[in-house]
């Protein structure tokens, strides 16, 4: 059996406000003209298929298009929600969906239901394992504790004991959203500590032929058998240097249980990944202005979106309107002054001892904007502290 394993397509986020709907709607073109080419058996998604739990118009539009032509092709679709999806949304509609082959797993009651995939060397149960909320789901498990690690491993024990009533020699896949112990988080996937210990063990998914991961965006591989897609697109700048895939999976004959424990290969006779379309690189640079302005070393990134770190001991007059004059999209703006003298890195208040009201205010325009105030600022400066006196005066006489 062949399949893609994706996740993580956060249909509707914007990259530092610029739209990515063409880049998402180029990349379903993708998924699916895949899935054709390589005559797959199934599509998995693990799961954030939209980036928020209320998703734009648009969004969902590019949502069942895509479900529209994979049905179209005879391609079964499981998918899961993950934690930026509401699973009661998106899982609107299921069962009628299931008819046409598009198996949404939503709700934790719905894991212990596998979708059955026959091929020539029998059936593979495939089990959906949407993302739980540990404080929510416990119940639903009977889970020793309300954490991560507790709450999955007691909703992977209904699933082998399901597959233990199944024939001999079924093959397994279980898609899951979470966080694997042993993979690397970047800085667009959304915390999901609140309610207990956030990663969980590769061991939790002993006895499974393929685990297929949601989450994090970093394409990985923890196991042969345990891996994540990684998004089809970058959302933040540290992605930089993710190659953006899908797998393509191709799963044998069932083997010895025994081999899927661990490191084991199970029944993975093949791992193959699929690149996706990249609308733009990124490119992080960092430097002084009139630096990075000048370095011809730069030139490749003229048509990256770019993050770019001031290191200007001062701030530049319209930095912003200066980069885009060389990096036409720029998007992200920092500073990192470098350090100077010893008076510089001494702390805002042990600055301000022993100086006058005036001083002080003059300071403080320094300290916020990276540049002393102008004679004609400074004049503004102590006519209004004069006036406050004046009104102080008065006061105190009446």
């Amino acid at each position: 059996m062949r399949f893609l394993h994706t996740s993580d397509w956060h249909l509707g986020r914007s990259f530092h406000r610029v739209s990515l709907l063409d880049a998402q709607r180029a990349f379903l073109d993708h998924l699916v003209a895949t899935a054709r080419e390589e005559r797959v058996d199934a599509v998995l998604v693990a799961g954030d298929v939209y980036d928020r739990a209320v998703p734009p118009l648009p969004a969902v539009e590019l949502f069942d298009d895509v479900l529209h032509r994979l049905a179209d092709l005879g391609v079964p679709t499981v998918m899961i929600s993950g934690n930026h999806d509401s699973a009661r949304r998106l899982g609107v509609g299921a069962r009628i969906m299931g008819r046409a082959g598009v198996h949404l797993r939503t709700e934790p009651a719905g894991s212990r239901q596998p979708v059955m995939l026959p091929d020539a060397d029998g059936e593979v149960a495939c089990y959906g394992l949407p993302y739980l909320e540990p404080a929510l789901a416990r119940a639903e498990f009977d889970a020793e504790r309300a954490d991560h690690t507790a709450v999955l491993t007691a909703a992977m024990d209904g699933i082998r004991a399901d597959l233990a009533t199944r024939p001999a020699g079924t093959r397994s896949i279980v898609l899951a959203h979470a966080f694997v112990t042993g993979a690397a988080p970047c800085d667009s996937e959304r915390d999901i500590t609140a309610g207990g210990v956030e990663a969980v063990p590769a061991a939790v998914f002993d006895g499974i032929d393929y685990v297929a991961l949601g989450h994090l965006h970093g394409c990985q591989t923890l196991t042969e058998r345990i891996r994540y897609s990684g998004s089809p697109l970058a959302y933040s700048f540290s992605e930089e240097h993710h190659r953006k895939s899908m797998w393509l999976i191709t799963l044998g004959p069932g083997g010895d249980p025994a081999s899927r424990v661990g490191d084991g290969p199970g029944a993975v006779t093949a791992a193959e990944r699929i690149d996706t379309p990249v609308p733009r690189r990124l490119a992080r640079i960092r430097g002084r202005l009139d630096d990075l302005l000048a370095d011809p070393a730069l030139d490749r990134h003229e048509d990256a979106w770019v993050e770019a770190t001031l290191t200007d001991p001062f701030r530049p007059h319209e930095p912003m309107a200066a980069l885009a004059g060389r990096f036409p999209h720029v998007l992200s703006l920092a500073f990192e002054p470098d350090a100077g003298n010893d008076d510089q890195r001494l702390s805002y208040a042990r600055r301000l001892r022993g100086r006058s009201d005036r001083q002080i205010a003059e300071d403080f325009v320094t300290h916020v904007r990276g540049a002393e105030a102008d004679p004609a600022e400074r004049l503004l400066l102590g006519d209004a502290f004069d006036a406050v006196r004046a009104d102080t005066v008065r006061t105190e006489r009446a």
